[in-house]
């Protein structure tokens, strides 16, 4: 039987995160956990194409160093409870920049 998709994806989100896939089906678990992080992964066929443009264009906007990232509001929804959507590389890229400052505190 070959492996579903789903799985493979969950997977390489993981290897990337530096975290573990967790069983599926366990209820309350998330697909991927990682030291600080609790990851739903959801693969799907093709994301919304407004919502790849907005990201795209704050990736434009970025400028050296900056962190690109699209937030998304809804009507009447409280402001801190916002989505804030980014590329897995950046999410990746701030984690180790995270880490790399709680070593180099670690260090004094």
């Amino acid at each position: 039987m070959t492996d579903a998709t789903w799985k493979k994806c969950e997977r390489m989100v993981a290897r990337i995160l530096g975290a573990r896939r967790t069983p599926a089906g366990r209820p309350g678990e998330p697909d991927v956990r990682g030291r600080r992080l609790s990851v739903e992964v959801k693969h799907r066929k093709q994301l919304p194409r407004w919502l790849l443009a907005a990201l795209e264009q704050t990736e434009r906007a970025a400028g050296d160093g900056e962190v690109a990232v699209c937030v998304l509001h809804e009507r009447g929804m409280h402001y801190r409870d916002s989505l804030a959507v980014l590329r897995l590389r950046s999410l990746e890229e701030l984690l180790s920049r995270l880490s790399g400052e709680v070593a180099s505190d670690d260090a004094r």
